[in-house]
């Protein structure tokens, strides 16, 4: 679910204090992204919005949902269609998992 490799890699990279501004904010943004498929009526938007979880999930390691959102996105491309619920719930599970685990998180040797 996550890649706690590269998780620990960021957190090496940017340091302890930009490491939690870091994941504030992809939490931040990225609930307000997973609001949005929640809302309904954003066939438009859609495509973009995957984008934006997929890549923000891949940074900080939320491997499950960069691959599902990037299903979807190739889904869209092909004229399927996407169950906003099922990246909604691998975000809430990807968020738990994370938020539990994080402040055991230990540093690279």
């Amino acid at each position: 679910m996550i890649d706690w490799d590269r998780v620990v890699e960021l957190k090496t990279e940017v340091g302890d204090d930009a490491f939690d501004e870091v994941v504030d904010l992809f939490l931040e943004e990225t609930d307000e992204e997973i609001a949005k498929l929640t809302t309904g009526g954003l066939a438009d938007a859609l495509p973009e919005i995957l984008h934006f979880i997929k890549g923000s999930a891949l940074n900080l390691g939320f491997q499950d949902l960069a691959a599902l959102s990037a299903r979807c996105e190739k889904a869209l491309a092909g004229g399927g269609t996407v169950d906003c619920g099922e990246v909604t719930e691998c975000y809430r599970l990807s968020k738990q998992c994370f938020l539990t685990r994080i402040g055991r998180l230990q540093p690279a040797a």
